[in-house]
């Protein structure tokens, strides 16, 4: 579907639940109310659009909305791309899970759950995938400390303290 018959499409289904976005890409984007999220989808789905291509997650801390959950998708028939941006609430982002309509979105939900810490409602598996099971936090937060959490008590040899590092040793440059 082209997206000027997208756009008008939207405009009558979903009148207040979807806006059109600006975007200096050939990709047409818009945003969508969470709440409104799994039926919006389900729609493209229905109009052809039938390959989710990735789910992603963004942080625009310290501006609100701070979290962003963004879905690509192609319609594999016409090779006609959209992009769909939902915005969560900051204080606890959930969004509905899409995993149930497209079963590459159960990892990419994951994922972003992983990294942001936005849960997906519904998602039958919501456990970490990159990070280990006992990680404290987010580390793609933009509010997540830089070099990661660190012990309260200092190291006592420079190859404890330095994890990222070799230490240099006698002799080197």
């Amino acid at each position: 579907m082209k997206p000027e018959a997208l756009s008008e499409s939207f405009a009558r289904s979903f009148p207040s639940e979807v806006e059109t976005l600006e975007t200096p890409f050939e990709i047409p984007q818009y945003r969508v109310k969470p709440e409104s999220l799994r039926v919006v989808l389900q729609f493209l789905k229905q109009q052809g659009y039938t390959m989710l291509l990735d789910i992603g997650g963004v942080d625009y801390h310290p501006k609100s909305p701070r979290f962003e959950v963004v879905y690509h998708l192609l319609d594999i028939q016409s090779n006609d791309r959209v992009r769909l941006r939902c915005s969560p609430q900051d204080e606890d982002p959930v969004v509905p899970s899409v995993a149930d309509l497209w079963a590459s979105a159960a990892p990419a939900e994951r994922e972003v759950f992983d990294l942001f810490g936005v849960r997906f409602s519904g998602h039958p598996n919501l456990t970490r995938i990159l990070m280990p099971d006992d990680w404290e936090g987010y580390p793609l937060r933009k509010d997540y400390p830089l070099r990661g959490p660190r012990d309260e008590v200092e190291a006592k040899f420079a190859a404890e303290r330095n994890r990222y590092y070799a230490p240099k040793l006698a002799g080197d440059l």
